[in-house]
């Protein structure tokens, strides 16, 4: 199921960006930053690709995509500026946003306070919700879309050096390299463990 659903999404993707360019970057990624499930892990390597074919630019890319993350988490940021928690609580569901994922998104903001936007953008589910907490306390605007540019870039020019990178390197991805992506699946399941310990159980007892 989850492998259908992924290749759906996969192209979804893949339609837009070939169809609008550098626009459908920054489209998907805007989609991605308002809080809608469009996997950026996707999107970025993907565009990266397409540099390796002589279509995109790199930097044009990263760009791209973190002008993106910005226009996307500013629908966040007025959604929590002038609906407030209910209003997510009331339709979150319907993006796949759960009462848990607020919880984090608060307790994280509350925790480190506005140094945390720009570390967000590197963070599994933290990056997408970020901008919820920050419109609800009213965070200085100018602060919080440079801190969004300069976190998302970093992230998007990330994924994209790594598309980057297969597309210069396809034996990456066959032959006795499959190697790299059993390293690749156990990295993800160690970091999902330390989630689990450190984020999920403490919001549980809490």
């Amino acid at each position: 199921m989850i492998a259908k659903i992924i290749g759906i999404l996969s192209a979804f993707i893949v339609a837009v960006i070939s169809t609008l360019g550098y626009s459908g970057i920054v489209l998907l990624m805007a989609i991605e930053s308002a809080c809608i499930p469009l996997p950026s892990e996707i999107i970025m390597p993907f565009s990266g690709y397409l540099v390796h074919t002589g279509q995109f630019n790199l930097w044009l890319v990263g760009l791209a995509g973190a002008v993106g993350c910005v226009l996307g988490s500013l629908v966040a940021y007025y959604v929590g500026m002038y609906g407030g928690r209910p209003l997510i609580e009331k339709y979150g569901r319907y993006v796949l946003v759960s009462h848990h994922d607020l919880d984090l998104a608060d307790r994280w903001f509350s925790k480190y306070g506005e140094v945390i936007v720009f570390a967000s953008r590197l963070l599994p589910v933290i990056r997408h919700l970020i901008g919820i907490p920050a419109g609800i306390l009213r965070l200085d605007f100018r602060w919080y879309a440079l801190a969004t540019l300069a976190g998302s870039l970093l992230w998007t020019s990330v994924l994209a050096w790594l598309g980057l990178t297969v597309g210069r390197h396809p034996e990456l991805l066959k032959g006795s390299l499959h190697r790299f992506f059993l390293l690749v699946l156990a990295l993800a399941a160690v970091l999902g463990a330390l989630y689990y310990v450190f984020v999920q159980r403490p919001a549980g007892r809490r």
